[in-house]
């Protein structure tokens, strides 16, 4: 399994906007192979910014590095700049091989 996530600066006051742009778009990812689930996680707010994550679970980095290449990935980002103004800087990319998973009941 593999986890891909981007983290987002977003401007304290913007939250709203923020979360409504994720709520409001297609993300083309419920028909691309390998995909598993989706989270949008808001975290700590800071004096300047809210910490927020975007979540994705993959079967494996070879299915997440394909959604990346494919016409899906493109069209789900094609509008991406334009939410710019609602957080610092650029979206912090981190993936991770699932080395261990502990089930609940």
């Amino acid at each position: 399994m593999f986890i891909a996530m981007n983290r987002f600066e977003v401007l304290r006051g913007q939250e709203q906007a923020f979360e409504q742009v994720w709520a409001s778009r297609d993300t083309f990812l419920a028909d691309v192979p390998g995909f598993v689930e989706f989270h949008l996680l808001r975290g700590p707010e800071a004096d300047d910014h809210t910490l927020f994550a975007s979540h994705t679970i993959w079967q494996s980095r070879t299915d997440f590095e394909a959604w990346t290449k494919s016409e899906a990935f493109r069209m789900a980002h094609r509008n991406a700049g334009d939410n710019k103004p609602l957080y610092l800087g650029h979206p912090r990319f981190e993936g991770f091989e699932v080395v261990q998973t502990v089930g609940g009941a």
